[in-house]
């Protein structure tokens, strides 16, 4: 199965390397703006296959995707130190404008997975570009707060001293500043979170509670400033979803997509849980929150909402 990825930075090459180590797909096409980049990443790339899975990588340019059943787009400007996602946006609007026309053109049939930050937003303009060329909002998948997920569950783990597999929470609303971590239904191993911090004898309180709030939160912000990007978190989050999109392994995961309506909030784009198989989205799971965790949640939803609004009046959208 042929995989595209647009965009060669760190999240890009990164992605491919994360499909490669997994043995997902058979076929990598990587293209980049710079073609230099591009083939220069796809050399050192395959030179990894021997000691991986049978993958052949690629660079090309917008005419190799036909055919290509996911197309990861991480295509873009980098997050410089101190500026939030969504100051990003009016600098990486532009270059979806020329992207998202150019991948459809030849790879129609594609199941578009959006790593461009800010990716709520950029997802939501994704689903707006596709729409033209007759693709539906399930087939527009933003990696979300999968990576969001991730770091919530890994330092819950940590602090249970459990594998962090076991942990059941969700990170939900915008990927950023305004995301809601789900403490009131966190569980490990399907027992809530208190009643097994009670038989385990751990101890969770709200200074903790804060702590991992505060690192899921400012996670970016600080990696950002330690080595100035992210990129194996959410290249191993990319990696998953194609995994689950290809296997049709119909998996509930925190993306993003354009939803018509949530809870009273029309067209929308924002991370829930959500079933994704072979055929894309295939169903949404409201969080169960509790009262302060849903209120907000709808903040966030309202942020995103209005930046959205704002596009509009801007004609972006």
């Amino acid at each position: 199965m042929k995989i595209g990825v647009i965009g060669c930075g760190l999240v890009g090459s990164t992605a491919a390397y994360a499909l490669i180590m997994q043995g997902i797909g058979r076929e990598i096409i990587l293209v980049d703006l710079n073609k230099a980049r591009a083939e220069a990443e796809a050399d050192d790339l395959q030179h990894a296959v021997p000691f991986a899975n049978p993958l052949h990588v690629t660079a090309g340019n917008y005419p190799d995707l036909e055919g290509a059943r996911v197309v990861i787009i991480t295509a873009g400007v980098g997050q410089k130190p101190g500026e939030t996602r969504l100051q990003l946006l009016g600098r990486n609007a532009a270059v979806f404008k020329q992207v998202i026309p150019n991948v459809l053109r030849y790879a129609p049939d594609a199941i578009l997975v959006i790593a461009s930050n800010p990716v709520d937003i950029m997802t939501h303009l994704t689903a707006t570009y596709a729409k033209e060329f007759g693709v539906p909002s399930s087939h527009v998948i933003g990696s979300g707060t999968m990576l969001d997920t991730a770091r919530f569950r890994s330092l819950v783990g940590r602090a249970l001293d459990i594998d962090s597999r076991h942990v059941h929470a969700y990170v939900v609303g915008e990927h950023g500043d305004s995301e809601v971590l789900g403490w009131s239904a966190v569980s490990i191993g399907g027992i809530p979170l208190e009643e097994f911090c009670t038989r385990h004898c751990a101890d969770m309180c709200a200074i903790d509670r804060h702590l991992i709030d505060e690192r899921v939160r400012r996670a970016a912000y600080r990696i950002i400033e330690g080595k100035g990007a992210t990129y194996y978190g959410v290249g191993s989050a990319l990696a998953r979803i194609v995994r689950v999109i290809l296997q049709d392994e119909r998996s509930i995961l925190t993306v993003c997509t354009p939803m018509p309506d949530l809870e009273g909030f029309k067209d929308v784009t924002v991370s829930v849980p959500h079933l994704l198989g072979g055929d894309g989205i295939l169903d949404t799971f409201l969080p169960v929150l509790d009262e302060q965790e849903t209120s907000a949640f709808h903040n966030s939803v309202k942020l995103i909402q209005n930046i959205i609004r704002d596009m509009e009046k801007e004609g972006i959208l």
